[in-house]
């Protein structure tokens, strides 16, 4: 991410210009360089963000194949033992 630049001389000296004291320019100036002085995100920031995004969607997607494959798999498992028991207790009787 990229900072603005801020001339706060410039800024300070055309609020004088307009009327303001020499502290109340200063102290609005650096007040407004303070507030701006944020970073922004640039294009390129976004679009790299995004290609992590979708690097994290796809691992979750993987991870989320995976885990319902073991799911299946448990229930596959569970049907089948019970079958054997539903067999089992058929013969008994």
């Amino acid at each position: 991410m990229s900072a603005v630049p801020f001339d706060t001389l410039r800024f300070a000296t055309k609020l004088q210009a307009g009327g303001f004291t020499v502290e109340q320019a200063r102290a609005a100036a650096e007040a407004f360089a303070e507030a701006t002085s944020q970073e922004i995100a640039t294009k390129a920031d976004i679009a790299a963000l995004g290609s992590m995004v979708r690097g994290d969607v796809q691992i979750m997607e993987r991870d989320l194949k995976i885990w319902f494959g073991k799911m299946m798999a448990w229930q596959l498992t569970a049907i089948a033992g019970l079958l054997g028991i539903a067999t089992a207790v058929v013969k008994l009787l």
